[in-house]
């Protein structure tokens, strides 16, 4: 089994000069949940080499048994300091696909068209496709198979407007996650802020939270065995 996890190359906060990225946890927990289950794992990202971290999921209180094992990890920091570049990927190579988030997506992956015909390509190739909290973020311009987007009438969940609200950026993000997947046609629904949520419909996987991120790797995982 061959997983392709998709992190973002963008590491500024909008205009506000702080640094944004992946978040830690969406990467490391379904990292392990992948390996633990037998996977062989590829990280890619748009530019290709080291991905930007969010620095805030790297503060101590943000951190868990997973990204404490990561840390730990020689091979899994060597394959996060090199990754792919995404224009590189073949689709075909692969099983599944996997979007942690962090705020980076939405301003790089969102509108990635390497990123947009990947997630195209693996659907139509019968494989499933999964993205957790911001990384819904990424399905914005992507098109189902009848040229509407691939949301619309989908049961599909992402960060909340209140979760966004809560960290205080619903005025520096490019776009809210739940506003975007409601506009796009997407049924949404969400459970309680920061608690595990997981939509599955068809090969589409979404999460909408951190707390989700082991879950949503679990239900991709269920789809490919």
């Amino acid at each position: 089994m061959k997983v392709l996890m998709v992190l973002t190359s963008h590491d500024q906060l909008g205009n506000t000069g702080k640094k944004t990225g992946f978040w830690l946890e969406e990467l490391a927990a379904p990292y392990y949940a992948f390996k633990d289950a037998g996977a062989d794992i590829t990280l890619a990202s748009p530019k290709g080499g080291e991905p930007p971290l969010d620095p805030k999921s790297d503060d101590p209180d943000a951190q868990t048994e997973d990204t404490t094992r990561f840390k730990a990890d020689v091979d899994a920091v060597a394959a996060l300091g090199n990754t792919a570049k995404l224009a590189d990927i073949d689709p075909s190579g692969f099983d599944a696909v996997f979007y942690p988030g962090g705020h980076g997506p939405l301003w790089d992956l969102a509108e990635d068209k390497d990123s947009i015909a990947l997630i195209e390509a693996t659907l139509a190739a019968g494989k499933p496709v999964a993205a957790v909290c911001h990384a819904p973020g990424v399905l914005r311009h992507v098109k189902g198979s009848d040229g509407q987007p691939l949301v619309k009438g989908k049961q599909v969940t992402g960060f909340t407007n209140s979760e966004e609200d809560a960290v205080g950026l619903t005025e520096v993000v490019p776009f809210l996650v739940e506003d975007m997947l409601k506009a796009n046609g997407g049924q949404y629904s969400r459970g309680d802020d920061w608690a595990s949520y997981v939509q599955t419909d068809g090969l589409l996987v979404t999460g909408q939270n951190p707390a989700s991120s082991a879950d949503t790797a679990k239900a991709l995982l269920a789809l490919v065995e």
